[in-house]
């Protein structure tokens, strides 16, 4: 069983900070890093499979550092998220291209099950040109695992595959959760994180925002202040009117164009709103959630 460490690990590439003082701890199970597009997820990847060095700060693999180490290497497979796939080739040439560069004692053997694994044997012998995006993904998932490795890594391995698919490979990233081997692997999307994750690790503009399983991620997503812009018959009269309940925090008022509003309790504003602007005899034109992207849910846990 195999854990990845990560102290106080930040990349830059020029001016830009990729990952900022990182410090995690990721071992045997399934762990998802969840973020933003843009969020440093693909750089935090790179530095766990030793491709990229850490400006600052250590990253090791049981106590091995992850960089210029081909015994460390031998011990991870990466499913990157670029089309790191050779077109003119077969996907049973290409899985075993990576077996022969492992020196795989029985490379042929080791290709032909990676190749069952993500139940590729009927199109193995067809050039991967001729592949959809979702069975490219397959084929660099044979290639990450033809040498079995106990870590793998794999960055936003879901896209482009249909539900089929995507439920083939989460069955079989969670058997091999399930061996006691270290399953890291990145999304933008919470939903799909927490059906296969056991553990969340969230990633916003390159720091570690967060962390724990599905329900405590869960809630730390919904108890958090959510704002609203509403248009109504009298703005600064239903203003005045929900600052007094206990659900607002705080009215910022626009004129007669419209006022937002902060509230803690989702439930208890949305109960209070219209029953205030009923007794008020005011109505209401408009009223939408402004900070509902993943963006903001995630700048959210950065700034408590």
């Amino acid at each position: 069983m195999s854990t990845l460490h990560l102290e106080s690990v930040s990349r830059w590439f020029g001016n830009v900070v990729a990952v900022n003082d990182v410090t995690m701890d990721v071992g045997p199970g399934s762990t998802g890093l969840l973020g933003p597009n843009g969020a440093g997820k693909s750089t935090i990847l790179s530095i766990m499979a030793g491709l990229l060095a850490p400006s600052a700060g250590t990253a090791t693999l049981d106590g091995h550092p992850l960089r210029q180490d081909t015994g460390t290497y031998r011990q991870i497979g990466l499913v990157p998220v670029q089309e790191s796939v050779y077109d003119f080739l077969t996907a049973r040439q290409f899985v075993r291209l990576n077996a022969d560069l492992h020196q795989l004692p029985s490379a042929r053997a080791a290709t032909d099950h990676a190749i069952r694994l993500v139940d590729l044997e009927g199109a193995a012998d067809r050039p991967v040109a001729t592949f959809s995006k979702g069975m490219r993904q397959r084929v660099k998932m044979a290639s990450a695992l033809v040498h079995d490795p106990p870590v793998l890594l794999l960055d936003e391995p879901f896209n482009g595959m249909d539900p089929i698919q995507r439920h083939s490979m989460a069955t079989l990233l969670a058997d091999y959760a399930a061996q006691g081997r270290t399953i890291v692997f990145s999304s933008h999307i919470l939903e799909e994180v927490e059906s296969l994750a056991g553990q969340i690790e969230v990633i916003v503009s390159g720091r570690h925002a967060a962390s724990g399983d599905r329900t405590e991620i869960r809630r730390l997503m919904t108890d958090r202040p959510n704002q609203y812009r509403i248009r109504s018959s009298d703005n600064r009269r239903l203003a005045a009117a929900l600052l007094a309940g206990s659900s607002v925090r705080g009215v910022r008022l626009h004129g007669d164009r419209y006022l937002e509003l902060e509230a803690d309790d989702f439930g208890g504003f949305a109960r209070t709103a219209p029953r205030v602007a009923r007794e008020h005899d005011i109505r209401i034109f408009e009223l939408t959630p402004t900070d509902e992207s993943l963006e903001s849910i995630f700048g959210y846990l950065v700034s408590r």
